[in-house]
C-alpha cells in the first residue's frame, strides 16, 4: 500500500477517528503491560493467579492490532512489497495502486460480512473467564475493518483525482 495516494489534506473526522484509534491502541498496550507484569509479580511473588487477567490482556493485544490498521492505511504504511510498482512509470503505477485499493476494500467488505456471520451465532456466548460476550470482545476488529473501508475509499478518490502517490507520513502527528 505504499504506492497509494496520501492521506486526505483537511484530515476531517477519518484524521480524527484515525488519531482516536491510536491513542486507544496506546492506552490498551498500558494496560496489557500492567496485566503481565501484574500476573507475573502475583503469581511468583504472592502466588496467586489472575486468569482474568490473561483474556483481559489478549483482548488488549488483538484490540491494539485491528485499531492500528486504518492509521496505517491513511498513512500508507502498510507493508507492501512495491518493487515491480516503482519500477512503472507513474500511470501505471497509479493503475497497480487504484487495482491494490479495490482489493483492499473487498478484503474490508468481505471481512465485514463475514464478521457479521459469524457474530450472529456467537453473540450468545461470552469468553470463559470474564464472560465478556463475543460482539463485545470483536468490536475493535468490527471498528478497524469498518475505518478501513473508509479510508481505502478515501484513498481511491485520491487515486482517481490525481492526488500525489506515496506514502503521506506527514498528514498525521
Amino acid at each position: 500500500m505504499n504506492g497509494g495516494p496520501r492521506g486526505p489534506a483537511d484530515g476531517g473526522v477519518l484524521k480524527g477517528a484515525a488519531i482516536a484509534s491510536r491513542v486507544l491502541a496506546m492506552l490498551l498496550l498500558a494496560l496489557m503491560c500492567v496485566l503481565v507484569v501484574g500476573q507475573v509479580i502475583g503469581r511468583n511473588l504472592f502466588d496467586t493467579g489472575m486468569p482474568w487477567a490473561d483474556e483481559l490482556s489478549r483482548f488488549c493485544g488483538v484490540a491494539i492490532v485491528f485499531l492500528c490498521v486504518p492509521l496505517l492505511a491513511l498513512r500508507g504504511q502498510h507493508v507492501a512489497v512495491d518493487m515491480v510498482p516503482m519500477m512503472l512509470p507513474e500511470r501505471h503505477r497509479r493503475r497497480v495502486a487504484l487495482v491494490v485499493e479495490l482489493l483492499v476494500l473487498v478484503f474490508a467488505a468481505l471481512t465485514l460480512w463475514a464478521l457479521y456471520a459469524f457474530l450472529g451465532r456467537a453473540w450468545k456466548f461470552a469468553t470463559p473467564t470474564l464472560g465478556i460476550p463475543n460482539g463485545v470482545f470483536y468490536t475493535p476488529s468490527i471498528i478497524g475493518f469498518a475505518l478501513l473501508a473508509v479510508v481505502t475509499v478515501t484513498r481511491i478518490a485520491g487515486l482517481l483525482s490525481g492526488r500525489p502517490l506515496g506514502p503521506s507520513a506527514k498528514a498525521l502527528p
